[in-house]
């Protein structure tokens, strides 16, 4: 079992242990893509665990941006968190309905926003359920508090800001996509996207850094796996995926391995896929 950490990865058996301490803060961070026919919210009103909120990452995002939940500005960050009832001096701890699928991107939100009392549930969801824990129907009591945020600007990149890590070479990037995708043999899921990778990218899938139950590996798992790809953990990292979600379980890996110098490239490959001008290499590397 994983060592509980608050700032990144606490088990079903901590936040049971700590479900009566008054600064807990549990939020629901579910998404599901579009092909899969789910819905977030409407699973969460169902059943949640017990004081959870509904965190809501296309809601809570940049909707100025015509790219999918691109990271909101900071204003809007803090009136829907302060809505929600969450700020200073909480203890946060989010999970999805999946095991470790969407919980990571609530995650590295917080971190962009100075937030670091934040710790992802370690298998999420279906372990709560699964271990007969308790679940309620009831929306949480709301009360009022102020967050203050600032924002940590290395922990995103843009396009340009990628192009050239892609050119120079001073950067592991890092595309937590299916196999089948970084290759370019499948489609992908959105229409107008060319299929491949971006070059001089390494492909880690986030499933190969879960167990088969949706638990994140433990630290040494996840060094062996991350050097079995090749990645040179001397360089700093940035992270990609379609869309920016499950880009940032490798962010939360490579905190759980002690590297803090990484960042997540929030357009991914919605953005890179569509730009007709940058360049795509297909294969394993």
């Amino acid at each position: 079992m994983a060592t509980d950490d608050p700032k990144t990865l606490v088990s079903t058996d901590w936040l049971a242990a700590h479900m009566k301490d008054p600064d807990l803060r549990i939020l629901d961070g579910t998404m599901f893509m579009a092909a899969e026919g789910r819905d977030g919210r409407a699973e969460y009103e169902a059943g949640h665990i017990p004081g959870a909120r509904f965190f809501d990452i296309d809601d809570i995002s940049d909707a100025r941006s015509e790219l999918p939940h691109m990271a909101p500005p900071v204003e809007k960050f803090m009136s829907k968190l302060r809505a929600m009832g969450v700020g200073d001096g909480h203890q946060v701890v989010v999970y999805d309905a999946k095991g470790l699928f969407s919980a990571a991107r609530v995650w590295w939100l917080f971190r962009l926003m100075g937030q670091e009392n934040i710790a992802v549930l370690d298998g999420g969801f279906p372990k709560w359920q699964a271990e007969g824990r308790a679940i309620e129907d009831m929306p949480p009591v709301i009360r009022d508090r102020h967050m203050t945020v600032r924002r940590q600007n290395h922990m995103v990149k843009d396009v340009t800001q990628v192009s050239a890590a892609a050119k120079l070479g001073d950067y592991e990037i890092l595309d937590a996509r299916a196999a089948a995708r970084y290759r370019g043999e499948a489609l992908e899921p959105r229409e107008g996207l060319r299929s491949g990778h971006i070059p001089g990218s390494k492909n880690v899938p986030y499933t190969s850094l879960l167990n088969e139950d949706m638990t994140m590996k433990d630290p040494d798992e996840l060094r062996a796996t991350l050097a079995a790809v090749g990645v040179d953990m001397a360089k700093p990292v940035i992270t990609s995926c379609g869309s920016g979600v499950t880009a940032a379980v490798i962010n939360l890996a490579l905190e759980r391995v002690g590297k803090t110098d990484h960042a997540l490239y929030d357009g991914s490959w919605t953005e890179w896929g569509a730009f007709p001008t940058l360049p795509v290499a297909t294969g394993e590397a």
